[in-house]
């Protein structure tokens, strides 16, 4: 079974939603229409004219990038224009292409994340909270003879979640009155007569990104004809999401045995280091791709390390003579495992929803940098 544009960006959207992305960034379709059929899709981590050839080659529908393709606007679009010539060869060949950036870096089981399960680390937290999570609390009026199939549905469907509690809700008993006028078809009662019905009031809380799916959950289970139902939003912070993550090594070990770790983690031969060799190193943040500009924030933190990427000589600086340590992992190094993140992402949302769509990830070196 094949899926359309739109349906594949909603499994992405799924892990990492659009509006987590940075203000500045440019995320989400760049190219392409909601409406068309894919059969394959590539992940790569940036869109160049070899990516764009391999998913030619390999007639691919749908190129998701980690970089957006079209970072700055273009003026116009015309073939002797590197990005315009590549615009015309993705719509000529049908290819869409979409970017997931700052929005999967912060997102939990993102890119961040990905990297501090990588190296290890435990009792995870986020360096910089950006977005907590819109809470609302659902108030819906059910016969007593139908609450718990109400209660089993919306909790299915992830209401009532509490941190590591779940089908959390209040209910008080009373009782429902109304009269079903001409043209209805009451599941209780007659028309034109006023019924009572032993009625619960059930109470639950939901983010607001559940909120369709916990709606839609509701009215099938519910045997009314019309849900009585009420929308409250929160003030209460729901689940935030950040740029880079904090945590803790299983054990102390020195700058020098952490970095030769993380060369065979990463498959790398070099790494630019900032500290001490002989220092201690526990407590670690990761920042994929340029996080120098949090160096402060993670020294304040309380941690003994970063690790990111396009670090600058007087961002190093400053860091030593704060007695900080910093790894450039690199930027194309701290972000290269993408690909593979967001592919095996997308093989599983794809095979719960029976579809048959081939996800590919690129085989194309775009690291710019060589090392002699």
């Amino acid at each position: 079974m094949s899926q359309k544009v739109k349906e594949i960006v909603g499994l992405v959207e799924g892990l990492a939603p659009q509006h987590y992305a940075m203000k500045w960034d440019h995320v989400g379709l760049q190219v392409g229409d909601p409406e068309a059929v894919v059969n394959k899709v590539l992940v790569c981590l940036d869109l160049t004219q070899a990516v764009l050839k391999e998913a030619i080659e390999k007639e691919v529908q749908l190129i998701i990038t980690h970089h957006p393709f079209l970072f700055t606007p273009l003026k116009k679009v015309i073939k002797t224009d590197i990005k315009g010539s590549m615009v015309f060869k993705a719509i000529q060949n049908g290819i869409s292409i979409y970017s997931v950036h700052t929005n999967i870096d912060v997102a939990r089981d993102g890119l961040n994340d990905s990297i501090a399960k990588r190296i290890g680390l435990q009792e995870i937290t986020i360096l910089q909270e950006t977005y907590y999570e819109k809470l609302l609390k659902l108030v819906v009026f059910v016969p007593k003879t139908h609450e718990e199939q109400l209660a089993q549905a919306i909790g299915i469907a992830g209401a009532g979640h509490i941190g590591n509690y779940s089908h959390c809700s209040f209910r008080t008993e009373g009782m429902g009155a109304f009269m079903p006028l001409e043209g209805t078809n009451p599941y209780i009662g007659q028309q034109d007569v006023l019924e009572r019905v032993e009625e619960v009031r059930l109470e639950t809380i939901l983010r607001g990104s559940q909120l369709k799916t916990v709606l839609k959950n509701m009215m099938v289970a519910h045997p009314y004809e019309e849900v009585a139902y009420d929308l409250y939003p929160l003030e209460n912070k729901g689940e935030a999401v950040g740029l880079g993550r904090m945590g803790r090594l299983e054990k102390p070990i020195t700058l020098s045995e952490f970095i030769q770790k993380l060369k065979g983690l990463f498959e790398i031969s070099s790494i630019r280091v900032v500290g001490n060799l002989r220092d201690s190193i526990e407590r670690v943040c990761v920042l994929n791709g340029s996080g120098a500009d949090f160096i402060d924030h993670a020294i304040r933190a309380g941690c003994d390390c970063m690790i990111t990427g396009d670090v600058k000589y007087h961002d190093a600086q400053d860091a030593l003579e704060q007695g900080f340590s910093v790894i450039d992992l690199g930027h194309f190094e701290s972000e290269k495992h993408f690909g593979s993140l967001v592919a095996t992402y997308l093989e599983e949302r794809l095979a719960e929803a029976g579809s048959e769509v081939e996800v590919l990830t690129s085989t194309i070196d775009i690291n710019p940098f060589q090392i002699l």
